[in-house]
């Protein structure tokens, strides 16, 4: 009896029940710790993984930007060799500030070539190539300046040219008035045969065999444009053949016609000639063979123009 006295327990007491409470807190702790330790874990994956298709969309967005500046360089480099290619005042324009191009075009590429450029280092990149840009744009517009500038020299030097072909077709027009009107004219002309007799008597005579030369006379007409001085008067003879009278030794020759051809003379006569004045002139024409019988034709030349003509007829036989 008194042992099961001891070993009850007293009234109101919990008991064996309180190290079971004590056991249930601790896995409770414990079980919260692992929970939390999951969930953190959980959340620092999240967060890692954010990170990470944070940074690659930062990449990518990078790399989309240098391909994107690549492009634009390319066309704007293409744009620059396009027009040295095209217009040589270009080349030239360039040569003047070729030092500052190449350096923006050697700054560019570096940034450009960079794998791992960042994004200032890009936007420094995009900065260089709308500079460049905005200077192909002022070449071109300057290129386009000095080609408008080139097409009105063009004009004013075509308009120029014109006025001076119209001026020079006007002054060799009244050169050409001049020169026809100080061209001398010749009028009563005569072709008389003479006999000269042993004692040096010259008579005139209509007989072939009897002619011993010709005399050619006329009267060169006054003239008020014609300047004073010499004047080269050529006579050319044809005989009743049609062949020109002409022989070398003599004093024949050629001279040229005011169309560029030339034409053989029978004889050349230098006159002094004075402005506004009537004058005769007489030349003598002795060949080294027999006059024949027919029409024989004279014409007189000054300048190259033919300023008269005459004629006469010589007979058979008699004895004058």
């Amino acid at each position: 009896m008194t042992e099961n006295t001891f070993n009850a327990p007293a009234p109101g007491s919990p008991g064996p029940e309180k190290p079971r409470s004590r056991n249930g807190l601790i896995y409770g702790i414990l079980i919260a710790a692992l929970a939390g330790t999951w969930i953190y874990m959980l959340y620092d994956k999240n967060k890692s993984s954010e990170q990470i298709v944070q940074k690659t969309t930062q990449i990518d967005s990078i790399s989309s930007s240098r391909d994107a500046l690549q492009q634009e360089y390319n066309a704007a480099n293409a744009r620059l060799d396009d027009l040295i290619s095209q217009n040589t005042r270009m080349d030239s324009l360039v040569k003047t500030k070729d030092k500052e191009i190449q350096d923006m075009k050697a700054r560019i590429s570096s940034i450009l070539s960079n794998k791992n450029a960042t994004q200032a280092q890009l936007a420094e990149a995009r900065r260089l190539i709308e500079q460049l840009k905005s200077n192909i744009e002022g070449y071109t517009e300057t290129i386009e300046r000095l080609e408008g500038e080139k097409i009105v020299l063009a004009g004013e030097r075509d308009y120029a040219r014109k006025e001076r072909d119209s001026v020079s077709t006007v002054k060799d027009s009244l050169n050409k008035q001049v020169d026809l009107g100080s061209v001398l004219h010749a009028s009563n002309i005569k072709l008389l045969p003479i006999r000269v007799r042993h004692n040096g008597k010259e008579i005139e005579t209509s007989k072939a065999k009897r002619a011993d030369m010709m005399r050619v006379t006329f009267d060169l007409d006054d003239n008020r444009i014609a300047p004073s001085g010499d004047k080269d008067i050529y006579v050319a003879i044809t005989a009743p053949d049609g062949s020109p009278l002409a022989v070398e030794a003599l004093g024949s020759g050629r001279f040229t016609l005011e169309d560029g051809t030339e034409k053989l003379y029978t004889a050349k006569k230098t006159v002094a000639y004075t402005t506004g004045q009537k004058q005769t002139v007489s030349m003598d024409w002795k060949q080294n063979s027999d006059y024949k019988v027919g029409d024989y034709a004279v014409e007189i030349y000054h300048n190259g123009f033919k300023i008269g003509q005459g004629k006469v007829t010589l007979k058979k036989g008699g004895l004058f």
